[in-house]
């Protein structure tokens, strides 16, 4: 499996496109291969319009599945939203790529954003027949649920170890169609507590150094809430 991902920070915090390898290989017994094109504040108009390195990678990566995050702190206005993911979608089903639909999560602050992202997204998959990754309304779900476990980052906005946890879980259910039965207290976190500014990023570059060890009863019931609202 080859999979192509395509956001901001949403998608590239935490190395989370590998923390969904190293999941999906311990649920499938094979690990996939990741490319990631992620940029800092980019929404789905700037990929679109600079779009070389998309359409290059969609024409010879050979990949099978791209993940399509929108931006979300401000999410942008459904029109566009459903525009260009249509348009980068269609790209996607040219070039024989499976388009999935990644859905984001409202900022901490403001939890009654969280419905247009998902009524969005849900609208999208099913008009363009694409997959949809629901990860915000797992999110929302274990926010309400076990609001103990602290999904976001120190900002309000970025994911946490945890909530990178349950998007490469969502990711691996839905592109494998099983979770790991082993491992399920590993996280990533390329901070490991540091400060973080988008202008200037300084994260750990020891790939091994940025494995870490999560709360098990938090992240066997992240498993369970992300397998219940996957059902089917």
């Amino acid at each position: 499996m080859k999979v192509l991902f395509v956001g901001n920070s949403h998608t590239y915090f935490n190395d989370m496109p590998a923390l969904f390898a190293w999941f999906a290989e311990r649920a499938a017994g094979e690990r996939p291969e990741v490319t990631m094109l992620a940029y800092s504040n980019r929404d789905l108009v700037w990929h679109r319009t600079e779009y070389f390195s998309l359409r290059f990678n969609l024409l010879y990566g050979g990949y099978d599945y791209c993940v399509i995050q929108q931006a979300a702190h401000p999410y942008p206005p459904v029109e566009t939203t459903a525009r260009f993911y249509r348009e980068i979608m269609g790209l996607c089903r040219r070039c024989g790529v499976t388009p999935v639909a990644y859905m984001t999560w409202a900022e901490k602050r403001f939890p009654m954003n969280q419905q247009i992202m998902i009524d969005t997204c849900e609208a999208l998959a099913r008009e363009q027949n694409a997959l949809l990754a629901p990860i915000g309304s797992i999110w929302r779900t274990v926010r309400e649920t076990y609001p103990e476990i602290e999904l976001y980052y120190v900002d309000g906005e970025h994911a946490s170890p945890y909530g990178d946890f349950l998007i490469a879980s969502v990711l691996c259910k839905l592109l494998t169609g099983a979770l790991p039965s082993v491992m399920s207290g590993a996280g990533l976190d390329f901070l490991q507590g540091g400060p973080f500014e988008l202008d200037m990023p300084v994260v750990i570059e020891d790939k091994d150094a940025v494995r870490v060890q999560l709360n098990r009863d938090w992240t066997d019931r992240i498993l369970d809430t992300v397998r219940a609202g996957m059902q089917g």
